[in-house]
Formats: structure tokens, C-alpha cells, sequence
């Protein structure tokens, strides 16, 4: 067993005790690791550069949250450098910044930043507060659905309500409202295929947070947070404490506060890469060849998603920007249209990819058995024997 294995199966067992998706996660990496290993990621293995994109939340005509006199904007960009910094001792390591001065960006465009360099990962760095003045501690955020809990979506509904300083907010993000709960329904279908990837992220980062700095941990934690539904590589929003905590807020506001939080974030970054790397290794050239049939699942169709309408649409390639071999599927008063069709997890991978690079970035993977729909998560306990 791996190094990443044994990482991602204590994770979730100190933190969740989800024992029946644990066959799921350590094929979900497996899968991940091995894909990567091959150059069909997303990101940039192809010139040997890890790509990170380091996002300093807020910006410009959005300060963020501001309590004591402290700015969160400001320690967020502060924090971003640094991490940046740090990681570009490392040639092997390239950062892209979605901003490095005092400019507002909207959310979108901070994920199109990360697609169009295809990161291999996506780290957005904000800061907590709330009308309490007791809380403190580090967090880190996956994206959810709904959220785990009303604080989440509370967290959630916060950092979101940001788009309502943008022009045309309600087109750019398809209706979505950051004030009503029914808008956090279902959005985890964009980032699912990225989601164990950014739990094991999530867990470095407030791994170093805890154990080198002895920051309060208040864990690993899943919320509907827009910027990381826009994002197509594992990614992660880290509120790196609470500036409403007076004592907690003087430290983030200097400069030794801001150095280690830094470094923290950064060697969370590295052990991540690092143990992608390792796990790599033990792979060898041989992988190909232990990993034949190990995507393959029992009564299982994997199928990629990539569109719905009301009206019935001819499934010819010209209609879906070369894609050949679309079918459609009434559901109810819709018609989906579907990508691919097999029993192997890793080739449907492949084939969610290529939708996405032929411009359709909502493309997600549905798993059918028997012809119902079923989760992916039940889908890949199924194995083939």
C-alpha cells in the first residue's frame, strides 16, 4: 500500500469513520495517481512543472472582512506572496497568482485563471470572522453541497455573497443566489472528480497549520463554495483564522504571523506533491499492466454527462463540438445528453476530460446500473471480479 493510500484511508477514518467508502477512496486515488502518472491530467506533467494557483481571497473594491483594523484583503495578498515565494525555490514548482496587488477579481475569473493554465491545483487563501469574538483555530473547505452544517453554509454564504459586486452576477453563474440555500443543491457534481484529491490537500495544509504551529484545528470541512465549483484540479479554500479574534487577528496582521502561515500552507503544498510523486514511483512502468482491469465494475455504465434541455436535440457531432457517439436519454420532462458508455472507471476519466477540453467544463461522470442511476460512490464499490 502507498504512502498516499495509507495518508487518504487514516484521513477519513480519524475524521469521518466512513468504513464503507474506503474500498471507493483507495480506488479513487489509485485511479487519480495512475492517470497522472501517464500524462492525461489536466495540469502540466508534460514539461515536468507542478502548477499551482495561489488566490488571495477578495480584493480592490472587496476588502473582505475587517475587525481591530485589520484587513483581510491585504493579510490574504500578504500570505499569498509568501507562499508563492517559498514554493518557487522549488524549479519544479510553477505559481500563478490570480492576483498580486490591490484589484478586485470575480470569482469566475479567478477559476479561469486555474483552467486555462491547467494547475494541478487550486489554493484560495481567506480569513475567518464572525459576530463572536471567542472563536479561532484554522479551517480548510472542499467543495460540498448543501453544506455539512448551517455554519458551513453560513461560511459558504459569506464568502459567495462577493459576486453581488459584480456586473450580470445572476448570468455569469447560471441563477445561482449566495442568499438562498436552494442554490448550494448538487454542487459538488462539478468538482467530484477532484474531491478525495482535495481532501488529502485540505488535510496537509491543516496538518502543518496544527502540528508546526499549534494553530487551534478546526479540521477539514465541505462547503458550497463558488470559486471551487468554477475549478476543474483539486482545490481547497483555507481560512487561515479569525481576524474578529483580537489576539488571533494581531498575529495574522504581522509579519512573523504572516511568514508562518505561509510556510505552513506552502510545505502543505510540497508534501502533497511529494507524496504524488512517491506514489508515482512506486508505480514504475510496470503499472499498466497491474492495473488492467482494476477500473472495470460489475453491472456497471459509466457515462459523462454533458448537457440537458427541455427539447429534444439530434445527436449529431456537428451539435456537440465534435464529439461523436452522444446519446440522449429522456429523464422526466428533460433530455440529457450523454458521453461514453463503459464499465471502466479510468476510461470514462479520460473521456470527462476530453468533453471538457471541447468546451463543455460542466461535463461530470453518472454511473448507471441495471439502467437506474446509482452514485458514483455505490458505482465503484462494484467491483468486477
Amino acid at each position: 500500500m502507498s504512502k498516499i493510500e495509507r495518508i487518504t484511508i487514516e484521513f477519513l477514518f480519524k475524521r469521518y469513520k466512513i468504513k464503507e467508502l474506503l474500498k471507493y477512496i483507495v480506488f479513487s486515488i489509485i485511479a487519480f495517481f495512475s492517470v497522472l502518472s501517464f500524462g492525461q491530467t489536466s495540469g502540466n506533467s508534460s514539461n515536468n512543472q507542478f502548477v499551482v494557483v495561489i488566490d488571495p481571497g477578495h480584493g480592490g473594491k472587496d476588502p473582505g472582512s475587517q475587525k481591530h483594523g485589520y484587513i483581510e484583503k491585504r493579510i490574504a495578498l500578504n500570505v499569498a506572496l509568501e507562499v508563492g515565494k517559498k514554493l518557487e525555490k522549488n524549479k519544479n514548482i510553477k505559481i500563478i497568482y490570480t492576483r498580486k496587488t490591490d484589484v478586485f477579481i470575480p470569482l469566475h475569473k479567478r477559476a479561469d485563471i486555474a483552467n486555462k493554465a491547467k494547475a494541478d491545483l487550486f489554493v484560495s487563501i481567506h480569513l475567518n470572522a464572525v459576530d463572536n469574538l471567542q472563536p479561532h483555530g484554522t479551517e480548510t473547505f472542499v467543495l460540498g453541497g448543501a453544506a455539512d452544517n448551517e455554519k458551513n453554509l453560513d461560511i459558504a454564504m459569506k464568502e459567495n455573497s462577493v459576486i453581488y459586486l459584480e456586473d450580470d452576477y445572476k448570468e455569469t453563474y447560471n441563477g445561482f443566489d449566495p442568499s438562498d440555500p436552494a442554490s448550494y443543491i448538487g454542487m459538488t457534481l462539478m468538482q467530484e472528480e477532484y474531491l478525495d484529491q482535495s481532501i488529502v490537500l485540505a488535510d496537509y495544509i491543516q496538518k502543518e497549520y496544527t502540528n508546526k504551529l499549534k494553530r487551534y484545528d478546526r479540521g477539514v470541512k465541505k462547503a458550497g463554495l463558488l470559486v471551487l465549483r468554477e475549478t476543474y484540479m483539486p482545490s481547497v479554500l483555507t481560512e487561515i483564522g479569525f481576524l474578529t479574534n483580537k489576539a488571533e487577528g494581531q498575529y495574522l496582521n504581522s509579519e512573523k504571523g504572516q511568514k508562518e502561515i505561509a510556510n505552513s500552507i506552502a510545505e502543505g503544498i510540497t508534501n502533497y506533491k511529494k507524496a504524488l510523486s512517491n506514489y508515482q514511483d512506486e508505480i514504475g512502468e510496470d503499472f499498466a499492466n497491474e492495473i488492467q482491469g482494476e477500473g472495470l465494475h460489475e453491472n456497471i455504465r459509466f457515462r459523462v454527462q454533458i448537457g440537458v434541455g427541455s427539447k429534444p436535440l439530434e445527436t449529431a457531432a456537428h451539435n456537440f463540438k465534435g464529439l461523436k457517439g452522444v446519446e440522449r436519454i429522456k429523464e422526466g420532462e428533460f433530455y440529457k445528453y450523454y458521453y461514453g458508455n463503459t464499465n471502466d472507471y479510468l476510461s470514462i476519466q479520460s473521456l470527462n476530460r476530453e468533453a471538457k477540453e471541447q468546451g463543455f467544463p460542466e461535463a461530470f461522470i453518472v454511473a448507471f446500473e441495471n439502467g437506474e442511476k446509482i452514485s458514483i460512490e455505490k458505482a465503484l464499490q462494484k467491483k468486477a471480479n
